[in-house]
This record gives C-alpha cells, structure tokens and sequence, in this order.
C-alpha cells in the first residue's frame, strides 16, 4: 500500500513540475521544444550507453590529438571511441554488455600508420631467399646455393634484400654465383629495390648483350671490358624483370595475408602502399592486385589492416574514373590514395639525382628516371582532377626539381588543398626545406633509412654534404612542413617503434654519438608522425590517427609504462596486442 502512495506521489509530482514548466514557457513554444529534445536526447544517449563494446581503462593513453593529449580510459562501440577521458568520465557509458580492457599501467597509442610500404611485394619477399643483413660475400653466396637446392630445374630464383656497404661496399656481380646457378635464373633484387642482380642465365633469357644501350632512366652495369657484370639499376631492371614469370593470384593473395599479419605484429593497422610499382616494373601489378587481391579480400571479409593506395601516375585516368564512380572510400579498409611517379633512383645504387657529382664517381650526378616534361605534364592533369600526387625524390636536386613543378602546377590550377608529397626527400639543399613548408608540401620520409645510410652517405657524396643536407627531419618541422613516417617494407623493416626511436636518437650503428644532433626529433613530434601526420598526408585524419571521439578504435597497447620507455631502454619497446576497430588483432 505504501509503495503505490509513493509511485502516485512521485508521478504528481513529476506532473506538477512539467505543468509548471510549461505554463512558465508557454510564451515561448520553442523553449519548451528544447528542453523536450534535451530530454529525449539524453535518454536516446543512456540507452545506448549498455550497447558499449569495450571499455579500456587504467592506462597511459597517448592520443596523438592536441586537444586532449593524455587519458587513461577510452570507451569503443561499433568499431569507433564514444568517449576518451578520465575513468570516472568514461564510465557512465559502460553497461552489462560492456567488456572491459585493464590495462595495467601500461601505454596506449594510436594504431600507427605506415606512410610508404609495398606490401604485397613485402609479403612476396617473405616467401623467398632472404639475403637481408648478409655482411660477407661468402654469406651471400652460401644463402644462394642453399636456395637452390629446394628449386625445380629451370625455375627462377628470386628474392632480395642484400646491401653492399654491409660487406665493404663492393658490388655483387654474376660471376659470383654463376657457377651454383647454371639451371637457374636468378634475379636477386637491392634491399632499396633500385638495383638488382641478375646471373649470367637470366642475362641471356632477356636479351642482355655488350651491345645492348642503356635505356632512358636506367643503367647496365659493365666491367672494363664492356661486358654486362648482371647488375641492372633503376629502368634497366624492365629488361630482367620481364622476363620472370607473373605471381599467380593465390600466392599474391598469401603474401597479403602474410605482410598484413606481420604488420599487426608491429602495431601497425593502416598502410600507405603503392605497391609493386618500382622503375622497370609493369604499370599493371598495381591494378592487378587492386582487382584480383584487395578487392577480393575485401569482399570476403579477408582484410585485417586499412590500405590507402596508390597507383602508377601514367594511368591516373583510370583512378579518376573509379573514384567518380565509388568515391575514395571503397569500405572501411581500403582507400583510393592517388598516383605516385619517379624522379630519380637510390643512394645506394648510385643513381639519386644530385647537383654536384657523387664523391667515389666523379663522373656522376644520378640517373633522372622520369622526363620532367611529362612528369609535369601528367602531374598538372592528375591534380586538375583532384587527385593527390606524390613524388619519390631522393637527392637534393631531384628534391628541387619536384618542388620547383609542385609550385608551377598550383600556379596553373589554383589553390587547393591538395596535400603534395614528396616520398622519401632524403638528401636536400640549403633552403629546400623551407620550401616544403612554405609551399605546404608533405615531406613522407622513413627514419630507418638513415641507419642504413649513415656510413655510405659520407662515402658517396661526403662528410660536409652528408652532414648538412641529409634527413633534414627537424628542419623540416621548424620550417612548419607536415612530416610523415614510414618504412619503405621490404628496403626497410616494418618497425614503428624503431623509426621513432631512430628518429629521436639518430644514433647508426656503431656510432657513439647521433648523426647530426640537431635533427634529432622530441618524442612526441616523432609519434604524431607515424600517427595523426601520417593520417593528415593521406587525407584520412577525419577516421585515423588519433584516439579521438567519433574516430576509428584502432590502437596499440605496448609493453611500456611510460612514453620514456620508448627510448630510453636500449631495447626496442616491443607491441603487447594491437587492436582494429576496438577488436584485438594480434597476437
């Protein structure tokens, strides 16, 4: 009997009070509108509150968002955060359905972003000989003798990987594994994918002569004599590669699967890819395995990490017509990127594209892999359609050459914002880096390459240019320029952790002391550029890059417990679980 006095008196009251309400405002019909949607909103919002997916709490949450900087609980739902904050903040929005997340203290990123890989190619490679770290040139050869016993007879030998300065800097020649090659081509590919070395077999399978020319953009590497020593660089490779039998569908769906699970293993859950585009390579691998490889994975609910692709710029027509049709975003995993083109080769092989010659060939300033003219003419017409470019520049005067075009073609089609890219801008001259800056180019660059570089770098052009114009990371940021990471996978390890560190310490190998001092990154600058930066160059910042309310839960949680830990330790920090869309995807 009490308990139904006390319901009718509650439910007087409640009337009481919204008679009382309404007759207060009943001069103000819109007033009164508001407070009913205030009310309904709110209930809308608790309603949903039980429908919570993942609560993530008691942690160190780095969040790559100037707004809100650190938290230590975040609440996910359909695969996006709801709310990030303290813990008492984001508890309300829990309920019965709720799982829960105890961190332990331990430190949260957002899922990271690599801004350059190949990542079929990758996971290709990671099938074959691995000649990656190799330091002797009897280690490269024992790796390929053991390769060949596994092969049937007339099958190609493939793979890459290996780097000559780690052996003293001289270069592999066919006559080093001729003789335990005689049934085998071969074609062994540079870690930087800008040369590769072919054997004597695979010379005479594509038509390779003393006689043959050079072709443009390119170089057939000859001893004394004149004859072919196997090495083809940059656009030469075509003559080789064409020759080597096509990837069938399934293993390219496998290295997909491979590279993907490798890069979740490494907290990276969104990539860059521009594919299996390299100077000499066919324009159509990329297409190919847009069709017959991300879509299909897409459509069989076989993808695990975001892509945003590129595709070859000479074909840029074919991109426009898709993009007309379906838009940039084809699903939640893959995104149509825009076209990517050559300027110049690799330092390492000897064909980055310099104003002064290199220091051990004084008789060479690079190879320019692409004609300016139609590089700039292909350049006008993809970004007249809004497509976003980007450019591969590696020495200081392809790097000019790029951002020289990049201000001719805003002056020809207006302003925009059209996020230009330079991939890799290694190697720069005095006042480029303002440039990138002032003209609001991106500068996409990959901090392990320097440890690669280090040594050859002041081999190749120098101590005095090496130091002032090489990895200009800070400069660049001081000179308000958006600065993206990346790994280049395969030239270099799918490695976060370790390019922040790197780029924070630059400290190569072997060396006591960082490799110019006053590049060297703050850690957090470093971070946003393997995050957030790397989400703004590729215009996915509205859905990734940092662990923001309304934005996708993807996010890393790694065995660290403070952002120090990251590069104080002198071991790597390693990833504890990477998660996609607020579901764990490794381990």
């Amino acid at each position: 009997m009490n308990t139904r006095v006390l319901v009718s008196t509650s439910l007087v009251l409640l009337l009481s009070l919204l008679l009382s309400l309404h007759l207060h405002n009943n001069h103000n019909e819109s007033s009164w509108s508001n407070r009913l949607w205030w009310l309904s909103s709110k209930s809308s919002f608790s309603s949903g509150i039980a429908d919570a997916d993942l609560l993530v709490t008691n942690g160190t949450i780095y969040t790559s968002d100037s707004s809100l900087t650190f938290a230590n609980s975040m609440v996910i739902r359909d695969g996006r955060i709801i709310r990030i904050g303290n813990y008492s903040f984001v508890r309300e929005m829990s309920g019965y359905g709720t799982k829960e997340l105890n961190l332990e203290g331990k430190v949260v990123v957002p899922g990271f972003i690599d801004s350059h890989v190949h990542l079929l190619f990758g996971g290709l490679q990671m099938a074959r000989v691995e000649v990656r770290g190799v330091k002797t040139k009897k280690d490269f050869i024992e790796k390929v003798k053991e390769a060949v016993k596994n092969l049937k007879e007339g099958s190609w030998l493939l793979g890459g990987g290996w780097n000559n300065d780690l052996w003293g800097g001289e270069l592999p020649s066919a006559s080093w594994i001729d003789d335990i090659t005689p049934h085998h081509p071969v074609w062994l590919s540079r870690m930087d994918g800008h040369m590769g070395l072919a054997n004597s077999l695979a010379l005479k399978l594509a038509g390779v002569t003393s006689n043959m020319q050079d072709p443009v953009g390119g170089t057939i590497s000859r001893n004394a004599n004149g004859e072919p020593t196997g090495l083809m660089i940059d656009s030469a490779m075509k003559v080789v590669l064409s020759c080597i039998p096509e990837v069938s569908v399934e293993e390219r769906r496998q290295a997909l699967e491979r590279a993907s699970r490798y890069a979740l293993m490494r907290g990276v859950t969104t990539v860059v890819d521009f594919g299996r585009y390299f100077p000499g390579a066919s324009l159509e691998h990329s297409w190919e395995d847009f069709e017959d490889v991300y879509k299909w994975a897409d459509l069989s609910g076989r993808m695990m990490i975001r892509v945003c692709l590129f595709f070859p710029m000479p074909t840029w027509s074919r991109l426009l017509d898709i993009i007309e049709t379906t838009g940039r975003r084809l699903s939640q995993w893959i995104f149509l990127g825009g076209v990517k083109a050559f300027s110049d080769g690799s330092l390492g092989s000897n064909s980055a594209l310099f104003h002064e010659p290199y220091a051990d060939e004084p008789w060479n300033i690079g190879l320019q892999v692409t004609d300016m003219e139609s590089l700039s003419n292909m350049t006008v017409q993809s970004d007249k359609y809004g497509l976003q470019v980007a450019i591969h520049a590696i020495g200081d005067k392809a790097n000019d050459l790029i951002l020289d075009m990049y201000k001719s073609v805003v002056s020809t089609n207006g302003k925009r914002d059209r996020r230009f890219r330079i991939e890799h801008a290694q190697h720069l001259s005095h006042g480029s880096a303002a440039k990138f800056g002032e003209q609001g180019i991106i500068a996409s660059v990959q901090p392990d390459h320097l440890l690669d570089d280090a040594d050859s770098a002041i081999r190749k052009i120098g101590v005095e240019r090496a130091q002032k114009g090489s990895y200009l990371f800070q400069t660049l940021l001081t000179s308000n320029a958006l600065v993206a990471f990346g790994s280049d996978w395969p030239v270099a390890e799918i490695n976060p952790l370790n390019s922040i560190k790197t780029a924070v310490k630059r400290r190569p190998p072997g060396w006591d002391k960082p490799w110019n001092l006053g590049e060297c990154m703050k850690l957090t600058d470093a971070l946003n550029a393997h995050t957030i930066s790397a989400a703004e160059a590729c215009f996915l910042d509205e859905e990734i890059g940092s662990l923001s309310s309304g934005k996708m839960a993807d996010f890393v949680v790694l065995n660290a417990h403070t952002l120090d830990d990251l590069i104080t330790q002198e071991e790597t920090s390693s990833v504890a679980a990477t998660y996609v869309g607020g579901v764990k995807a490794y381990p």
